[in-house]
């Protein structure tokens, strides 16, 4: 099982917060399947050089999410929820854009000019798709 996580000094998030997007993000991509133990607090406090409380808050907010179950004595597990890896999909897609819509907004863009922007990028990506991007919506 890969374990490493790691954490950025650059990124001005609490370090909690970055644990729980990559743990998040292991889920989503089915490096952790439901059921599957993760690594220990313990184990991940001293591989990316953090507290074991700042583990510990990062599992205990990512229970409350349902993404993990905490077993005592046993470990913690990914939770065994079918739909939980299309959820954190969905979810870090809905961040993606919403930081892409605040950059836009930044830089000027109106709706519009966002929206021909990222139909502009799908179609980049559509291109480059093995099977020639069929079946996208436009």
């Amino acid at each position: 099982m890969h374990t490493e996580l790691t954490i950025s000094q650059a990124d001005r998030r609490p370090m909690y917060l970055q644990i729980m997007e990559q743990v998040r993000r292991r889920v989503a991509m089915g490096d952790w399947l439901p059921g599957q133990e993760i690594p220990s607090i313990r184990a991940l406090a001293a591989s990316t050089r953090v507290s074991v409380i700042t583990i510990k808050r990062a599992f205990l907010e990512l229970e409350r999410e349902g993404v993990v179950v905490t077993r005592q004595g046993r470990g913690t597990f990914v939770a065994e929820n079918v739909n939980l890896s299309r959820t954190l999909r969905e979810q870090e897609l809905e961040d993606h854009l919403t930081r892409a819509a605040g950059v836009g907004r930044e830089l000027g863009l109106t709706s519009s000019e966002l929206e021909v922007r990222l139909r502009d990028v799908v179609k980049q990506l559509a291109v480059g798709a093995p099977d020639g991007g069929a079946g996208e919506d436009e």
